[in-house]
């Protein structure tokens, strides 16, 4: 037992052992391990104990804690009653970790901390640990602090293997396993061997050692009960262990073979069938395929339910049972490919791909194995190309009759799907398209949707969104590869918004770390939709953690969507030092690995910020990296998300026949049939190439359609478009009205650069003003048109741009730059700000005038 005392601020307090005689001094020097030795006498001991506590107590509060208090010794007890009755001056306390010493000694009983105070501590104390491993050893401790601060003292590579490594029982130290251990030890071979059943049984059910040993059970734990080791409830039919540390000491002093032979029994007694094959596993001392194979059924079962860690372990278990080389290499590769694409554990993929291709024996290649290689080489420095070549044969030669029952092939198949929308080449896709149409019977949902929504959303199958909004809202609590196909197909749809839940439940099991790669699908769903829905901060809070969890874990090629949202955002809200940046990366993480499809994604924010600064000639240039102008690409997934942009950047640089061109294309590819979104962008991408009456109309129609403000940032973007063609043609009070609401959520957004825009033109639109800004105006005898003209040209925007923004031609704005000049008493564009400052205008006055 150790000893120590703490000042109030926690500092070390030396024991004062002056006060006792040579005797004392010597036996408490002993019993606290300076020297070791044997204490002869636990009076002396306790004796001294008291004096000292005694002597502590006088200059400061005191209190003494025990983690286990039965396992305190008489004389210490009898020691603890005395001093718990002394005079409130010197009166100490005590902290139990399960229950007070005595019935005579005041008590504080401390239960196991919170999960996330005992991670903490866990991590102070062993900061190499792996996250889904110390969730492990928590679970396997109880969270007790003794059992979490006292495991083995051993290299991280010992202490931490692989999750399918880990120990059934969280070893200890051996000092702490001796404590336990001796008091095991002492009991009747009956009540070890009815302990180790309900140790290795682990739900407590006296109903499974009663199966195991009859009326004896009961009996046989009467032992236990009287050393306080267990408590058995008849009532409940229960029996529990009083300290998780008495569980590791019974299964850590058994041999195996009594480890082997209780597993035996259990496993004929449970009723589970996923414990029914662990107990078999557990017993089997050679492999055994029948035990094998119901362990693999196990890991199915598991990988449904969502906990994919679990079934890693699984599999590899059985992979170790397997007696045929084929199997072994089978279940490796699958457990790889769980271990890639869901619980992302790279580095023990790729161990579990080696070990898979070692005892492979020839013969088709596994399924899971591609596709887990496929996974681990974009991680690292691989390409698509490689990728898609490698999935794709072993598809093409695999025995599997292209049965829709079969998950490997599933998976390899939306591996595949994947890939092909990385590499962003048409000729990757008919293979795979190809592929799925030949399943049989018929492709499963979750595939068929995903083969519609993504490749082409634009153009997917009339009744595609009706059916993925079904299988979103009904959908239970699932397997994590089905919940990340059917949120791709959801974000692609824009109908995610009834099914966030499943995406939140792979964020949390990401963070929990059971299922990485799968949150990280999860953090780019939510990511793709906070956007779309206007929770921009919520948005840019979680690519910052999913780029983050994706660095720490190795998916460096996964961090391109984290990257892209990031950089969407800063272009949205003007920061173009940081949308520079973010697409910059976004092209080297994707044009390293030749994923170009990938790679567009960067023009697209570049794009966003171009048009938000005016710059329109770039933004149409970018824009049509994504899809080229006059035509919708096909196996673009995003190339809709950017119709309406192209077709205003088109207009904007004088292209009008090209934007005509896309404004077919998007109708006749049926893009408003996709999603309420796209029906409300194809409106407005009509209205803008439309004469002035119908040009009205569309744009109403696309205002008011059905779900337009659930998408706040494209509303908006909408509502400025119509606005300004209102004001052109004079209507202004009803410019008015759209301009100030577009104006309005835009700086709830904090789009600054498109709130600034809608400012000018509800300046423009001539709404009543009042303040600083429109008094200078007056007084420098500038027209309201004058004096937008002059805040653009301060901006530093050239005559063209300036002419883009107001619809107005060139020299149309040099000639108003013409009558400002004289106006303000300057003679050049630079000397504009100054002169503007001076009459106590600024940009910011007129935005909030205008």
């Amino acid at each position: 037992m150790e000893t120590r005392t703490h000042d109030a601020r926690g500092a070390h307090v030396g024991l004062s052992l002056s006060g006792l005689d040579e005797e004392q001094r010597d036996a408490l020097s002993v019993a606290l391990g300076l020297p070791p030795g044997h204490v002869a006498d636990g009076t002396v001991v306790a004796r001294a104990h008291l004096l000292v506590l005694r002597h502590e107590a006088a200059g400061h509060p005191l209190l003494l804690t025990a983690d286990d208090p039965s396992a305190i010794r008489r004389q210490t007890r009898t020691a603890l009653e005395v001093l718990a009755h002394e005079p409130p001056g010197r009166r100490a306390g005590t902290d139990a970790g399960s229950r007070s010493p005595s019935a005579d000694v005041p008590g504080l009983l401390v239960r196991p901390g919170d999960e996330e105070a005992a991670d903490r501590l866990l991590h102070h104390a062993f900061p190499a640990m792996p996250l889904h491993q110390r969730r492990h050893v928590l679970a396997r401790t109880g969270r007790t602090p003794l059992a979490l601060l006292r495991l083995p003292d051993a290299p991280p590579a010992v202490r931490f293997p692989p999750v399918e490594a880990l120990p059934e029982v969280v070893p200890l130290t051996e000092g702490v396993e001796a404590l336990f251990g001796m008091r095991v030890g002492r009991l009747p071979a009956a009540t070890r061997a009815a302990l180790l059943l309900a140790a290795l049984e682990g739900e407590g059910d006296m109903h499974v050692l009663r199966g195991a040993e009859g009326d004896a059970a009961r009996a046989a734990l009467e032992a236990a009960e009287t050393a306080q080791l267990v408590e058995v409830d008849d009532e409940a039919h229960r029996v529990l262990f009083r300290h998780p540390l008495v569980r590791s000491a019974v299964v850590g002093s058994s041999t195996r073979a009594e480890r082997r032979r209780a597993h035996r029994v259990l496993a004929g007694l449970v009723g589970d069938p996923d414990r029914r094959a662990w107990h078999r596993a557990e017993a089997c001392a050679t492999p055994d395929e029948p035990t094998a194979a119901l362990l693999e059924k196990t890991a199915h079962r598991t990988v449904r339910r969502g906990d994919a860690t679990a079934a890693v372990t699984a599999l590899v278990r059985a992979a170790d049972l397997s007696p045929h080389p084929a199997d072994q290499s089978r279940r490796l590769a699958e457990a790889a490919y769980l271990g890639a694409s869901v619980t992302g554990e790279l580095e023990n993929a790729s161990d579990l791909l080696r070990r898979a291709r070692t005892v492979a024996t020839g013969g088709r290649g596994s399924l899971h194995a591609a596709a887990a290689t496929a996974l681990v080489l974009l991680e690292g420095d691989g390409t698509v190309e490689t990728a898609y070549r490698l999935v794709l044969d072993a598809i093409e030669e695999g025995s599997h009759g292209y049965d829709a029952t079969d998950s490997e092939l599933i998976d390899a198949l939306s591996t595949l799907l994947a890939i092909c929308g990385w590499a962003g080449r048409a000729e990757y896709w008919p293979p795979l398209l190809r592929a799925i149409d030949r399943l049989v019977p018929e492709p499963p949902e979750e595939l068929r949707l995903l083969r519609e929504a993504v490749p082409d959303p634009a153009r997917g199958p009339q009744g595609t969104r009706r059916r993925l909004a079904a299988l979103v809202r009904n959908r239970a609590a699932g397997a994590p590869g089905s919940l990340v196909r059917v949120d791709t197909a959801a974000v692609f749809l824009d109908l995610l918004a009834d099914g966030r839940a499943g995406a939140w439940q792979l964020v949390e099991s990401g963070r929990a770390g059971h299922a990485v790669a799968g949150g990280l699908a999860g953090f780019v769903h939510l990511c793709l939709d906070d956007f779309v829905t206007g929770r921009w901060e919520e948005g840019r809070r979680l690519a910052d953690e999913g780029l983050a969890l994706a660095r720490a874990h190795g998916y460096a090629f996964t961090g391109w969507y984290f990257l892209f949202h990031l950089a969407l955002l800063a272009a949205a809200r003007g920061d173009e030092a940081g949308w520079t940046s973010w697409a910059d990366e976004l092209t080297h993480v994707t044009t390293l690995r030749r994923a170009h499809g990938a790679a567009r994604f960067a023009h697209h924010a570049r794009a966003l910020g171009a048009l938000g600064q005016g710059d329109f000639e770039a933004a149409y240039h970018h824009l049509c990296e994504v899809s080229p102008a006059g035509a919708l690409a096909p196996n673009a997934p995003n190339a809709a998300w950017v119709a309406l942009d192209l077709v205003e950047a088109a207009l904007r640089t004088n292209r009008r026949a090209q934007a005509e061109a896309h404004v077919r294309a998007m109708a006749e590819a049926r893009s408003g049939g996709a999603s309420p979104r796209f029906a409300m962008l194809t409106l407005a991408a009509r209205a803008l190439v439309a004469p002035d009456a119908e040009a009205l109309l569309l744009f109403r129609a696309a205002v008011d359609s059905p779900g337009a403000r659930d998408w706040p940032f494209d509303h908006a973007r909408v509502r400025l478009l119509y606005g300004e063609r209102l004001r052109r043609l004079r209507m202004v009070t009803e410019s008015r009205h759209h301009l100030g609401a577009a104006t309005e959520t835009f700086r709830r957004l904090g789009a600054a650069p498109w709130a600034a825009r809608s400012a000018t033109e509800l300046r423009a639109a001539g709404r009543p003003r009042s303040g600083p800004a429109a008094d200078s105006a007056a007084s420098a005898g500038l027209t309201s048109q004058e004096m937008k003209v002059a805040f653009l040209a301060a901006e530093g925007l050239t005559n063209k741009q300036i002419g883009e923004r107001l619809f107005l031609s060139s020299r149309t704005i040099g000639t108003h730059l013409y009558r400002i000049f004289p106006k303000l008493g300057i003679s050049s564009r630079a000397a504009l700000r100054d002169a503007l400052s001076h009459l106590g205008a600024t940009a910011d006055d007129m935005d909030r005038t205008g």
